[in-house]
């Protein structure tokens, strides 16, 4: 009874808002899947079929209720490379085959999700949870100058076969209706928050152009501008096709592979972060292995029936989250609309303004970028500035996979420095002549130098102790100092001894060397060991144990 209420609540906690909120991100996906099918060099109608089964699959089977996946522009360009090569060895073959990168792309997808479902069954999904929150903040920020950024095309207009940024009364006019959505969506949730403020926003402009017979750039123009002829087509389609053409990837293999790894990380990467920001934004817990399952599972769908791939789309997954998204049944209606425009509503949808989409995408810029970076940007630690700045501009120059590894890294080299750093040894001398050194902090590669500088083995006496009570012994590195250590004291004659060391530490050392069993002490003497063994068994006030 317990599960069967909470899968109603995930699949929807109020189906109006989620309907609703559903219909608004489908009338934004549509630019978006038409932009990243141009930028991929493929039809319009794949990259919409793409962002359907993407949509359909998560939203029903995904990680995170309320949150979209499409076609995205970060996987887009990394396909760029195979589709292009695909259709010169198409084009160069005996017998030419026509858009056989297309066809190298939907194989290749295949392995993209085998890749992205091996990673949900290996639960590498929960490794999202070591983003520093100075690249999460980087990450937002740079995804929001790359969301604004990429509006920024569709101010372009086609004037004798040339492209070219607006100019006089059509520039203004589009400024005009980009300015009326934002203004919409500001005020109306001031009035009233039943109802979706970008829906409302997207439909009042959209009627003041038709009726008031405006010529403005429309979703149709877009499409047919950019080489496509329409949004109308039928249903995806199984491609049986690219059993046959297996035998064209000879000697290519290297492309398809790694091209695979590319995009099955880019994908995971991206949206694990939309992941991680939609759960601080409503405040809930998603599933990064599930997620990463489903992303999987859909790509191998594309890659059958012919879509283009993606990802979770975090610019869509924000408009969702803000209309009131926040069940399964968001991201259902927002597929299963998105399908409806491409069978029955084409016409009707080809007459969106461009602007009222770009008005809507401007308010997600505003409501994704983290303001409060520039608060705290002299106030957090000149690490964590510099990895937020980095991460924000290596998202803009390179994209977001690239940029969330590159602050991971920067930021876990800071950290093992900064540890490194830590390590102290306690001296003094026991009443019967023996010296004893007690550790106190990581001990790991980083710091293995500066461990091996606090003892003088010359001049030490002939019995020495070294106490671990408040230090831990990390890694290989650690067992290797601590191995020479106690050889370089064994050479000079001298008795030592390790203490205190944790039980896993001592079965790794009992491992490397039957030595260790001759100098490792068992009997535990000290309280303090078991408080740093296992502190959560101390239940009372540190102050009535006697450690």
């Amino acid at each position: 009874m317990i599960l069967g209420q909470k899968t109603i609540t995930n699949f929807t906690q109020n189906p109006k808002n989620d309907i609703l909120s559903g219909l608004t991100v489908a009338l934004a996906l549509v630019p978006e899947a038409v932009a990243f099918a141009f930028v991929a060099g493929i039809d319009p109608l794949v990259g919409l079929y793409g962002a359907f089964m993407m949509g359909i699959v998560t939203a029903l089977f995904g990680g995170r209720p309320g949150m979209i996946s499409g076609a995205t522009g970060a996987m887009a360009v990394v396909m760029v490379h195979l589709i292009q090569k695909g259709n010169e060895v198409g084009i160069g073959m005996e017998t030419p085959i026509e858009n056989l990168g297309l066809q190298w792309l939907f194989i290749t997808l295949l392995f993209v999700g085998a890749i992205q479902i091996l990673a949900g069954v290996l639960k590498l999904g929960k490794f999202v949870r070591l983003i520093p929150h100075p690249v999460m903040m980087g990450f937002v920020n740079g995804l929001a100058i790359v969301i604004f950024l990429s509006q920024l095309g569709l101010f372009k207009e086609t004037v004798n076969g040339e492209t070219q940024f607006m100019s006089g009364q059509a520039l203004w006019t589009m400024l005009g209706f980009v300015a009326l959505t934002m203004g919409i969506m500001f005020g109306l949730p001031r009035l009233t928050k039943k109802i979706p403020a970008a829906l409302i926003a997207i439909i009042v402009v959209a009627c003041i152009t038709i009726f008031g017979g405006i010529e403005v750039s429309t979703v149709g123009s877009f499409i047919r501008e950019g080489g496509g002829e329409g949004l109308q087509g039928g249903l995806p389609t199984f491609q049986d096709q690219i059993f046959n053409l297996f035998y064209t990837l000879q000697g290519h293999w290297d492309l398809i592979l790694s091209t695979a790894f590319i995009l099955a990380a880019v994908g995971l990467i991206e949206s694990l972060m939309t992941l991680n920001l939609v759960d601080e934004i409503t405040e809930t817990r998603g599933s990064g292995n599930r997620e990463c399952v489903a992303q999987g599972g859909a790509n191998i769908l594309n890659g059958l029936f012919g879509g283009m791939g993606g990802c979770a789309m975090i610019g869509q997954s924000i408009i969702n989250v803000d209309s009131g998204g926040r069940g399964r049944l968001s991201g259902a209606v927002a597929a299963i609309a998105l399908l409806c425009f491409v069978l029955f509503g084409a016409p009707l949808i080809e007459q969106i303004p461009i602007a009222a989409l770009v008005g809507v995408m401007f308010m997600v810029v505003i409501g994704t970028f983290a303001w409060s970076s520039f608060r705290i940007i002299r106030k957090i630690p000149l690490s964590d500035a510099i990895v937020l700045i980095a991460v924000s501009a290596i998202t803009v120059w390179k994209d977001l996979a690239v940029a969330v590894i590159a602050g991971v890294i920067i930021s876990a080299l800071v950290f093992a420095w900064k540890n490194a750093t830590m390590i102290r040894a306690r001296k003094r001398i026991k009443p019967d002549g023996t010296k004893t050194y007690e550790i106190w902090g990581p001990l790991f590669f980083g710091s293995v130098q500066n461990f091996n500088s606090k003892f003088d083995v010359k001049n030490d006496p002939n019995n020495v102790e070294i106490d671990f009570v408040e230090s831990r012994v990390s890694d290989h590195s650690a067992l290797e100092a601590i191995f020479n250590l106690v050889n370089k004291y064994e050479a000079e004659g001298k008795s030592i001894k390790l203490k205190h060391l944790s039980s896993d530490c001592k079965q790794l050392m009992y491992k490397a060397s039957p030595k260790f069993k001759e100098v490792i002490v068992e009997a535990v003497d000290d309280p303090r060991y078991h408080l740093a063994a296992d502190p959560e068994k101390f239940t009372k006030p540190l102050s009535e144990y006697s450690l």
